[in-house]
């Protein structure tokens, strides 16, 4: 098996099995920023799934987004509308989103951004099962670039602040046990 070790997981899995995030950024061209991070989850795929969907009800789950709402849904494309609050030190600042989600159900969640706060701002969140439908590895990668004035060295700084954080909760969330949804989509 290429690229497998013991229990058949990747080296990459492997590299999770300790429960702490691990996060990458990089640099690309025009001051856009590549971060990506990931994490060994003790839930199913259904139980993260659910956490990560329940869009009207993000802002008490998800750290750093203050607001978020199902603005629209058809089939599995939904568009969502948040606002999210992060920032260095003592200075914060609120930025609001309206995303594109496609839902490729239990396997990945695509977003893309339709209006906002970023002049770019798309990726993916990934769901793959580990050794037991109990055991989750969950990837989050995205391109980010504000529309606003911010050094790239400080885009960098916030991601590099804040995904780990987002990613530590959700595993807490999802490791708690059953998740019922909050709020109930509506189709408007």
């Amino acid at each position: 098996m290429t690229g497998e070790h013991q229990h058949g997981l990747s080296p990459f899995q492997q590299s999770l099995l300790d429960d702490e995030p691990h996060i990458e950024l990089s640099y690309l061209e025009d001051d856009v920023i590549h971060a990506s991070g990931a994490v060994r989850i003790g839930s199913s795929i259904e139980r993260i799934w659910n956490i990560l969907t329940d869009y009207n009800n993000l802002s008490n789950t998800i750290p750093k987004v203050v607001r978020s709402e199902l603005l629209e849904e058809r089939g599995n494309i939904k568009i969502i509308d948040q606002t999210g609050r992060s920032g260095i030190l003592f200075i914060e600042k609120s930025v609001r989103i309206k995303l594109n989600v496609t839902e490729h159900y239990p396997r990945q969640l695509l977003f893309s951004i339709i209006e906002g706060d970023f002049s770019v701002y798309s990726g993916s969140w990934t769901f793959e099962e580990g050794r037991t439908p109990e055991e989750s590895f969950v990837s989050w990668q995205a391109d980010v670039k504000p529309a606003f004035f911010a050094p790239p060295f400080l885009v960098s700084f916030v991601q590099h602040q804040d995904l780990p954080v987002v990613l530590r909760t959700i595993k807490e969330t999802a490791e708690r046990g059953p998740y019922i949804r909050q709020t109930e989509t509506s189709t408007i």
